[in-house]
């Protein structure tokens, strides 16, 4: 026990407290997100679908599964099969099932291209 004090001993602070204010974690009030955490202005179909006229991709898609997950709209027997409500059909081309893999790439046409 004395060998392990001796060697450890000298080596309590080898790490400093971690700091949680906003500008350490990068978080600062005002910035925009980047990518899919960008604020941007979404079709007429998603904006009546999510209720707001500016949303990111990373919202988009929390409203569709919160939409999924409150109406109970995932195929019991393959819980990957999304079966679409008319509220679904408007945003998802009309299909009548989708995979939730395909849920982002139906929701593409939704956002305006960048330049």
């Amino acid at each position: 026990m004395t060998g392990f004090s001796r060697v450890f001993g000298g080596c309590r602070m080898l790490m400093a407290k971690a700091t949680t204010n906003a500008a350490a974690t990068g978080i600062v009030a005002g910035k925009e997100g980047k990518g899919i955490l960008k604020t941007v202005p979404v079709s007429k179909t998603l904006a009546s679908f999510a209720g707001e006229s500016e949303l990111s991709r990373a919202t988009a898609v929390k409203k569709v599964w919160e939409h999924i997950k409150g109406n109970n709209l995932q195929n019991p027997e393959n819980r990957k099969e999304i079966i679409c409500d008319d509220k679904l059909k408007t945003i998802f081309e009309g299909k009548d099932k989708v995979g939730f893999t395909e849920i982002a790439k139906l929701l593409s046409p939704h956002f305006p291209k960048s330049v």
